[in-house]
Formats: C-alpha cells, structure tokens, sequence
C-alpha cells in the first residue's frame, strides 16, 4: 500500500496514515469541533496544549489521513478555523454529536467520499495506525461503522463510517433515540480493540486537570 502524506510527526506525535485508496478521495475526516467544552471553562478547540491549540493537534493528523477534511462545528463563528479548510455545520433539529455525524455523512456523500473517519478535537494522541486498523476492521466486516476501543471502553467519536450509513438517519431519529453509540448499533459496528496501554491513546481533554495531564506527559522526554 501507498504512503500519504509527510513522514515527520506532528505535533501530538501522530504519523501519516496507509489506507491503500488509490486514485479517488474515498475517505471524509470530520474533525468534531462543535461541543461546548463547559467543563473546561468554553472554548475547548482553542486550549493550548504544548504550544498548540487542541484543534491543530487533530488537525495535523487528520490532514495526514489521505482524504478530504472539514471541521464540524455547531456555529459558523465558533472556532478560528484554516481559510482552505471545509466547514461542515451541524444539521439542525438533531441534538448533540449526531447532529453532526449527520451533516459530515451527507458532506461526504456530497464529496464522493465512500467513507467518513471522525476525530473529536480534544484527543491530541491518537494512534497513528487508527485509520488503517479501523478500515480493515470495516473491510472484514458486513458493518457500517467500525469504532474503537480502550481500557474496555468504546469511542463512538472516533469511528469509521460507510458514508451510505447517512440513508439511515431518519429511520434512527423515529426511534427518538440520539446517541452516537444507539445510531452505531440501528446501523451494525464493528470493534477494533487497542487494548489497556499506560497511555490511552483516546485519552480526551474534558477539563483544566485532562489538560496538565497531557502537558505532563508531552514532557516526558521519550514521549510517544
């Protein structure tokens, strides 16, 4: 398979990723930007973390993914985003993240995207390999997702997606349920275990003490 991409790390550690596409953009990376962040006092994209807003972290490795990416937020004005990036707005009338799993599905499917990867902005160690590992989770599968999980918990935002899933929104919202991991289950995922490292690679900043965690652990001299 093929290399995409610049072979120096990024800022969070991450490397390139090989998803073996070949000519077409196959692959949407929304990069989910539009919560809140009340926990960590508002504003949580645009925290600092070892020089870098939280937000840059991710998007320096989903830029690295081989597909096209966008930022997905719930208002045009929330985040200071890159002029040359794709911003996709919550789809209005659904709450929480799956407002915008919706809107990023029906982006992709708009940009001849067979798949979407969303990456949530406050999880600045994703593991390099996550896309490769959750396409050939997906490849080996009859599901519509595959989504990870560590230290026996799932992260449903942070999943692979088959952009068709988007057919199945409406049916998921008669059921009046609204979760990202109940909306995985009406569509079928699969499960891509990255096991019980020291350091989750899913790790996520929620609050001022998630944030001195992660700066303590940048400077660690053999961070990885």
């Amino acid at each position: 398979m093929g290399e995409c991409g610049e072979a120096a790390s990024s800022p969070c550690g991450a490397t390139e990723l090989d998803w073996g596409f070949e000519m077409k953009p196959a692959l949407g990376v929304l990069v989910l930007a539009g919560g809140r962040g009340a926990r960590i006092g508002g504003g949580k994209p645009e925290r600092t973390l070892a020089g870098y807003r939280l937000i840059d972290h991710v998007l320096h490795f989903a830029r690295r993914s081989c597909g096209v990416v966008a930022l997905g937020l719930h208002a045009p004005d929330q985040v200071d985003a890159p002029a040359d990036l794709h911003v996709v707005l919550d789809r209005s009338g659904i709450e929480g993240p799956l407002a915008s799993l919706a809107a990023g599905l029906t982006w992709a499917k708009r940009s001849a995207a067979d798949y979407l990867l969303t990456l949530p902005c406050d999880a600045p160690f994703l593991p390099h390999d996550l896309g490769a590992r959750l396409r050939m989770r997906l490849a080996t599968s009859l599901a519509a997702a595959a989504l990870p999980t560590s230290h026996g918990r799932m992260h449903p935002s942070c999943g692979l997606w088959r952009a068709d899933a988007v057919e199945k929104i409406a049916d998921y919202l008669s059921s009046g349920r609204r979760s990202l991991i109940g909306f995985a289950e009406h569509v079928g995922y699969a499960v891509e275990d990255w096991g019980a490292p020291a350091r989750d690679p899913f790790f996520n900043i929620n609050t001022p003490d998630d944030l001195a965690q992660a700066e303590a652990w940048l400077a660690q001299p053999h961070f990885e």
